[in-house]
């Protein structure tokens, strides 16, 4: 298994590193670290913040473990002011509108 110190306990892993279900995750995986590596916060502050999300989540088996990185990424990128809280508010809002309004098996295009 990979040593990456961007991978923590209890991320889903195989012998290659991280594995994800849907490209969004891989995506959050990507931006979460870059942040990291372009000196936004440090190691410890996105353990810090991921393993309290994944406490408040209470997610044991892990089937939700990369919203935690969303939720992460959102406190941190507001505590931080790399964003605020009505550009989430309508991204989220482009999002969903995006979704709704994709057809069946077509990717998600904001």
């Amino acid at each position: 298994m990979s040593h990456d110190p961007a991978i923590l306990p209890g991320q889903p892993c195989d012998d290659e590193g991280p594995v994800f279900a849907e490209p969004w995750q891989a995506q959050a995986f990507a931006l979460a670290v870059q942040l990291r590596h372009a000196g936004y916060w440090t190691a410890a502050e996105w353990a810090d913040t991921l393993g309290a999300v994944l406490r408040e989540a209470g997610d044991d088996d892990g089937s939700h473990y990369y919203d935690s990185w969303l939720v992460a990424l959102e406190r941190l990128s507001l505590a931080k002011g790399l964003t605020d809280l009505g550009t989430l508010d309508a991204r989220t809002e482009a999002w969903e509108h995006a979704y709704e309004h994709t057809p069946h098996g077509k990717p998600v295009v904001l």
